[in-house]
């Protein structure tokens, strides 16, 4: 199941092609409705055909594009394995796929680049974040939202102490043993049995296990900006944030043993927390706003904001729910035109503004419109 990172975002963002198809749908993850998702893209498939026919392709050359799409609708092992929705991207050398926590509306862009707005929720940094479930016995990590969790497999990184001790000084006076446990392949807790091991040699063992785990984890949330939650026993966390190098560490985390919780136990302790963090950033944000009305730093025109978020200005961005506005984006003279109705080449500016947004660093926030502040469709508060 495809995790969709901050870096494939840039790299979907910054795709261009002549013909570039994005698709999403709603799925559903157990029961008969489970076929509606492979209907539903056997339709959309045909509906891309037309229009990939209709922008100058010949019927076999569209056809040929199309064809990983028309795989999957004869894949039964692909449909068995859904979540709320399913988005797809597809051009002459792209094919990605990613299964989401979020209910899609249906719906079919062919572009010369690839429409993201949908993925904003899950991507602005207001809705993701990672779980550490920590002890000297193991280590767990998780990617979840409010609606869903995830348990990611790490390379790379050691499963417990003893294993990350294998690596360290033979000479140590650190003994350990392990079972299997039954049925698989996977190590049980290690027993650990110190010989005169002091305090301050145990915490530097703790320390030594928890940079490697902080070595590995540095790869997979390099591109990352969402906060990272701690569970463990209450004195490590203290040590692993002696270790840690990750920007977005949250400041607070939850303390006991995480080994006998599941992976929902540990969603449903930790959200709190998580919404906590999302909410009282968004809030500060919104606070900064009205004073600096008038001031250069804050706008509500597209035309000022698209061309600021391309330029790294925009710190936090409020979008209303559905707002969009066609135009286009001069890169070059970084100026703006906003058209009523869509023309050749234009693209969404709300879905630019906010994609550019979030590369650059920053936090989206879609919203209702009430909630926006001024009641607009935009709101962007600038860094400088």
């Amino acid at each position: 199941m495809n995790l969709l990172t901050n870096k494939d975002l840039k790299t979907l963002i910054n795709y261009q092609d002549d013909l570039c198809v994005t698709i999403y749908l709603p799925t559903f993850r157990a029961g008969a409705e489970t076929r509606q998702g492979r209907i539903r893209l056997k339709n959309l498939i045909r509906e891309a055909e037309e229009r990939l026919i209709s922008s100058g392709l010949r019927s076999s050359q569209a056809s040929h594009l199309l064809e990983p799409l028309k795989k999957l609708t004869i894949d039964d092992l692909f449909w068995q394995h859904q979540r709320d929705g399913l988005a797809i991207f597809l051009s002459s050398d792209v094919f990605n796929y990613y299964h989401l926590p979020m209910n899609f509306d249906e719906f079919l862009q062919v572009g010369r680049r690839f429409h993201l707005k949908p993925l904003l929720p899950l991507l602005s940094g207001n809705g993701l974040y990672y779980v550490l479930a920590l002890s000297q016995n193991a280590v767990r990590f998780l990617q979840c939202t409010r609606a869903s969790i995830r348990e990611l497999e790490l390379e790379n990184i050691p499963h417990n102490m003893a294993e990350a001790m294998q690596f360290d000084d033979p000479e140590k006076q650190l003994q350990y043993h392990t079972n299997t446990l039954e049925g698989t392949n996977r190590q049980a807790a290690a027993i650990f049995h110190g010989h005169g091991v002091g305090i301050d040699d145990s915490k530097d063992n703790i320390l030594r296990y928890f940079r490697l785990i902080d070595r590995g984890l540095r790869e997979v949330l390099r591109e990352e900006n969402s906060p990272l939650f701690l569970v463990g026993v209450g004195f490590l966390h203290s040590i692993y944030r002696e270790a840690n190098t990750y920007a977005y560490l949250a400041g607070e985390g939850i303390p006991g043993n995480p080994e006998e919780l599941s992976a929902e136990d540990l969603q449903t302790m930790v959200w709190p927390l998580a919404e906590q963090y999302f909410r009282q950033a968004e809030q500060e944000a919104i606070n900064r706003f009205g004073p600096l009305k008038g001031t250069g730093k804050t706008t509500s025109n597209i035309i000022e904001a698209a061309p600021a978020a391309y330029n790294g200005r925009v710190e936090s961005l409020f979008m209303a729910q559905g707002a969009g506005q066609w135009g286009s984006f001069d890169t070059q003279a970084n100026t703006v035109a906003v058209h009523e109705q869509k023309e050749p080449e234009d693209e969404d500016l709300f879905d630019l503004t906010a994609i550019q947004t979030i590369i650059n660093g920053g936090k989206v926030y879609v919203r209702e419109q009430d909630e926006i502040p001024d009641g607009q469709d935009l709101a962007a508060l600038f860094r400088y």
